[in-house]
């Protein structure tokens, strides 16, 4: 356990590095559930996991040592427990806010909660919320981002990359997570300040896809249309045949050609 230079109030300002440990959202559950009050804030970084989740349990795999992967403690207990996806929306700003510090155009967030540079992948966000009762009592925010990495599984080459094959340099992992810290940071305050329709019209604004002619895929059957906006609850608005649809994570498919 270290304490940070970061210009941050409290977010990466406690950091636990890890050489290796299974996922980094489980170790910082297991510190949660300890009967030790856990600092908001605290960043638990590892270089190596080997059982790093994405959404919906899909695996994640990252190259030892040269990508971000950590996960952080938050106590979002303001936010009521059905807009807890503004969480993920000032998450996956922050994150999109501190990757264009680095790369100018063509960072986007792919609903719900995957970071892309164009077409390919480069990061996701996997939050997993505590509640008790009606009560957010805590957010284990998981991050994982493609930086130093530039050689990927063959099945996936055109579908990832990294800040690594877009600047064609290495990037410090610690000056970006410092980065990300703040930004999220910034985000996190103005949750805390009920500013929802601000993170709410940032978040679509900056959406892949947002307002696009494209195609999708849901019950079997390829569907086209715009996204047109995000709920506060997280439902993704596709306009279709002049029809606003709404549909929740898992229910629609993004497919890669345009009509």
């Amino acid at each position: 356990m270290q304490n940070n230079t970061f210009s941050t109030l409290f977010v990466g300002q406690n950091l636990i590095k890890l050489l290796e440990v299974d996922s980094t959202n489980n170790f910082l559950k297991v510190l949660v559930s300890n009967s030790e009050p856990l600092t908001e804030g605290t960043v638990i970084m590892a270089d190596k996991q080997f059982a790093g989740r994405g959404q919906q349990d899909n695996v994640w795999h990252a190259e030892p040592g040269l990508n971000l992967t950590f996960s952080l403690f938050l106590k979002p207990s303001f936010l009521p427990v059905g807009k807890q996806f503004l969480l993920n929306m000032a998450v996956s700003i922050g994150i999109r806010n501190a990757l264009q510090s680095f790369v100018k155009e063509g960072i986007r967030i792919k609903w719900p909660n995957d970071i892309y540079f164009g077409d390919q992948k480069m990061g996701g966000v996997l939050i997993e919320n505590i509640l008790s009762g009606s009560t957010y009592k805590a957010g284990i925010v998981g991050i994982g981002i493609n930086v130093n990495q530039d050689r990927f599984d063959p099945s996936k080459l055109k579908s990832a990359t990294s800040l690594k094959e877009i600047l064609q340099q290495d990037v410090n992992l610690i000056e970006l997570l410092a980065e990300i810290c703040s930004h999220i940071e910034k985000q996190y305050l103005q949750l805390k300040a009920g500013s929802y329709q601000q993170l709410m019209d940032d978040y679509v604004s900056g959406l892949y896809k947002f307002n696009e002619p494209a195609a999708y895929r849901q019950n079997g059957e390829v569907i086209e249309g715009r996204i047109i906006e995000v709920t506060e609850s997280g439902l993704l608005g596709i306009l279709t045949n002049g029809e606003l649809k709404h549909y929740n994570f898992k229910e629609v498919e993004f497919l890669n050609y345009t009509p």
